[in-house]
């Protein structure tokens, strides 16, 4: 068991600009655009190697992903990790002392269910844990 680099999250004010850019950087395209309803976001991911790039736009105001331009501006949101068996996890690192903002798993993005770590108790770095539905 353990866990892996599964994406960085990255908070942009405009997703078809910064596929745009991104998909220059990377020299190709995005390969999936996905609204995430319950977190109030529309989702574009980038394949690197073992790694992917989320990029992350608002679809409300009210989103964490608002709050978060209106705070810091675009950058970096979150690291995410795949594990194994994400409630074995999140049950390892409460024991741990981590402080949890998702207690129990939900649906993300990518076929994802996922949970996230507050950044009070990671040197404030935002940490998602994922793991495949399956």
């Amino acid at each position: 068991m353990g866990m892996r680099l599964e994406h960085i999250g990255i908070a942009v004010k405009d997703l078809s600009e910064s596929n745009d850019l991104f998909s220059a950087l990377f020299g190709e395209a995005h390969y999936k655009i996905e609204a995430v309803e319950s977190e109030g976001v529309k989702t574009s991911f980038f394949k690197t190697g073992s790694a992917k790039i989320e990029l992350l736009e608002a679809s409300n105001e009210n989103s964490s992903i608002a709050k978060f331009i209106g705070k810091k501006g675009e950058g970096i949101h979150h690291l995410a990790f795949e594990v194994d068996d994400i409630n074995f996890e999140l049950d390892r690192l409460k024991k741990e002392g981590f402080v949890l903002i998702h207690e129990t798993p939900k649906d993300g993005a990518d076929n994802k269910r996922i949970a996230f770590l507050h950044p009070k108790s990671t040197n404030s770095v935002l940490i998602e844990l994922c793991q495949d539905k399956g």
